[in-house]
C-alpha cells in the first residue's frame, strides 16, 4: 500500500518546493482534482471544484484554474466542462485514492469524508466502493479478531438490507461507534462487540446507527514504523 502524500506535503506526487509555493486554497484544489481524478478516471467540473470548497462564483473557481495553469500544473481547454489536464504528475488509475483517518469518529452525524487531511492509495481492486475510507485503528478497537494498534481499517458504505451473518460493521449504539460482528436473528439483529470486555447487544435495525462494513485490513508485517498521519 502506497502512500500518495507525505507527512509534511500535500497528498500528490509533484515536487514538493513547486507544491509548497502554491497559497493554501491553490493546494488545495490542486489537491482535490488530482485525488478526484484517480478515484473516478475524470476530471470534477468547474461546478462540483466550487461546490467543494463552498466557492459559489464559478468565475472565481476558473480564476482559480487559470493560476495553476500560469504556474505550470494545468493545461485548459476553456471550451470543455472538464477540458483540464494535470501537468507533472502521477496519476496511474490502477489505483485509488482513499481517504484515511487517524481515529473513527465519535458518531456517525459527525462524520465527513470529505475532512480527511490524508489520502492512501491502494490497487483499484482493493479500494472498495465509492465513499469508502480507512480508520487507523486503537488499542482493542477490533482487539478479538487479532487487529492491532496501527493497523489500517477498510470501510465501505452499506445499508442494514446489505448486511448478511458475519458481516464487521462499524456502529453507533448510544455510546460513540464501536466494532460489532452482526448475526440476523430474525426481526432484530444481535451484535457481538469485538473489544474485549463488551457484552452482546440485541437490537431492533432501525436503532442502529450504522457507519459502515468493515471490508478490509492493512499491516505491515516487517514491524516498521507506523504510517504517521499527523499533519506538520
Amino acid at each position: 500500500m502506497a502512500r500518495s502524500d507525505t507527512t509534511s506535503q500535500p497528498q500528490i506526487d509533484a515536487p514538493e518546493a513547486r507544491v509548497e509555493s502554491l497559497p493554501g486554497l491553490e493546494r488545495e484544489i490542486l489537491n482535490f482534482m488530482v485525488q478526484y481524478l484517480r478515484s473516478n478516471t475524470y476530471q470534477p467540473s468547474i461546478r462540483e471544484i466550487g461546490k467543494r470548497f463552498g466557492i459559489k462564483s464559478t468565475k472565481t473557481v476558473s480564476e482559480h484554474l487559470q493560476v495553476l495553469a500560469d504556474k505550470g500544473f494545468l493545461e485548459r481547454d476553456p471550451s470543455r466542462s472538464r477540458g483540464v489536464r494535470i501537468l507533472g504528475i502521477d496519476l496511474n488509475t490502477q489505483t485509488v485514492s482513499v481517504p484515511c483517518f487517524d481515529r473513527v469518529p465519535e458518531t456517525v452525524s459527525e462524520f465527513r469524508i470529505e475532512d480527511a487531511e490524508v489520502h492512501l492509495s491502494v490497487d483499484r481492486r482493493m479500494g472498495g466502493l465509492e465513499g469508502s475510507f480507512i480508520v487507523v485503528a486503537a488499542v482493542n478497537d477490533l482487539a478479538l479478531l487479532g487487529v492491532e494498534e496501527g493497523d489500517h481499517i477498510l470501510i465501505s458504505p452499506a445499508s442494514m438490507e446489505q448486511l448478511e451473518t458475519g458481516a464487521i460493521i462499524a456502529a453507533d449504539l448510544g455510546e460513540g461507534i464501536s466494532y460489532y460482528r452482526f448475526t440476523e436473528a430474525g426481526a432484530a439483529a444481535r451484535l457481538e462487540s469485538l473489544q474485549p470486555g463488551k457484552n452482546e447487544s440485541l437490537i431492533e435495525p432501525p436503532t442502529l446507527d450504522l457507519l459502515g462494513r468493515v471490508i478490509g485490513l492493512y499491516r505491515r508485517m516487517d514491524n516498521g514504523s507506523k504510517v504517521n498521519l499527523t499533519q506538520h
